[in-house]
């Protein structure tokens, strides 16, 4: 009886429960395979630290956020980390895992195309509330992540106008401003500020003052935490942050731009400016209809590739169709917000 490996590496989102149920469901009932969570992401390969998944484990979780399995941010292809490596093929051969399902946004999925050239059997599947992952449509956790932005920008309204109010929303969103975008068209939004699209700082108080003069007393703005712009003492290569210290990928913590944004805004225009940062909420709560139906797909979809033999892929949306492609055409780039979408966006400005 095979045995495979299922892991959560990096951020948690809505839709991974969904996932692990998906592939554990199918890997069971139609493979009869024995299926095992891997705790931690990629440290609990390193560790050694499993635990077997039963049909009763995966049972109630579908609407449940966050990840049975645990994540982290582990890198065990960092710099001086040869002996990670090493542990993570010596525990692999010792449980004698056949394959392994790496479920994960663009740092996991680069470990697994690394490990799938050592010779592991590894199947890559899409998550990312960044949706900024190459070759596929969407990922699952996106959906969730701009509903929630939506909502809050919905509210935000309301108190916004009552106060006459410019109100100044920071989302997630390091490399591509997805959530920003598809948030803000959907949330009503009048400015969007997203990395791929910079915008003269002299352009958005115009907007705004033209806005205000047109009868229109409260505007939205909503950035990503991506943006560049001059922050003193708080900054590198323009990003905005709240640590300079860095995770095993060799991300800094960003942070801090909505702040920053708001004080200019204020300070130029003269509008009352106040702001939000949603953070951590984006990743939390139940996956919508969406999230849980394209997570299903996926882990089921996985499976099939794994019963096919056919490893060192990802599973990926295009269009309505689950395919797969090789790990290496989705790592090393991130997927960002063409001119189609943000023209949209644009429409609606002012």
């Amino acid at each position: 009886m095979k045995k495979i490996g299922i892991l959560t590496g990096g951020g948690d989102c809505p839709g991974l429960n969904a996932t692990i149920r998906a592939v554990v469901r199918k890997g069971i009932k139609d493979n009869n395979y024995k299926m095992y969570g891997i705790l931690e992401g990629w440290k609990g390969l390193i560790e050694g630290n499993i635990k077997e998944l039963d049909m009763f484990s995966v049972s109630g979780i579908l609407p449940r956020g966050g990840t049975i399995l645990g994540t982290s941010r582990t890198n065990p292809f960092g710099e001086g980390k040869e002996k990670d490596q090493e542990r993570i093929l010596d525990n692999i051969k010792a449980l004698g895992l056949y394959a392994i399902v790496a479920i994960g946004g663009d740092d996991t999925q680069g470990v697994a195309y690394k490990l799938s050239e050592m010779g592991v059997n590894v199947i890559g599947i899409p998550k990312t509330i960044d949706n900024d992952i190459l070759c596929t449509d969407y990922t699952f956790g996106f959906d969730t992540a701009v509903n929630i932005v939506m909502d809050a920008i919905d509210r935000l309204h309301t108190t916004a106008e009552s106060h006459n109010r410019v109100m100044v929303v920071e989302v997630m969103g390091r490399h591509a401003g997805w959530i920003a975008t598809f948030a803000g068209i959907a949330g009503g939004a009048d400015i969007i500020m997203i990395p791929e699209k910079p915008l003269d700082m002299e352009d958005v108080y115009k907007s705004i003052i033209r806005r205000h003069k047109s009868g229109k007393n409260f505007s939205i703005v909503v950035v990503s935490e991506g943006v560049k712009i001059s922050v003193a003492d708080r900054e590198k290569e323009g990003f905005a942050l709240q640590s300079n210290n860095k995770d095993d990928f060799g991300h800094v913590m960003l942070g801090g731009i909505g702040s920053v944004l708001a004080n200019l805004i204020e300070k130029r225009t003269g509008f009352e400016t106040r702001n939000t940062v949603l953070g951590h909420t984006q990743r939390g709560g139940s996956p919508t209809a969406f999230d849980r139906i394209l997570s299903t797909r996926f882990g089921v979809a996985a499976m099939e590739s794994i019963d096919k033999g056919e490893f060192g892929k990802i599973v990926v949306l295009k269009g309505n169709e689950i395919i797969s492609v090789d790990l290496k055409d989705v790592i090393g780039q991130n997927k960002i917000v063409d001119d189609y979408w943000y023209d949209i966006a644009k429409v609606f400005f002012g």
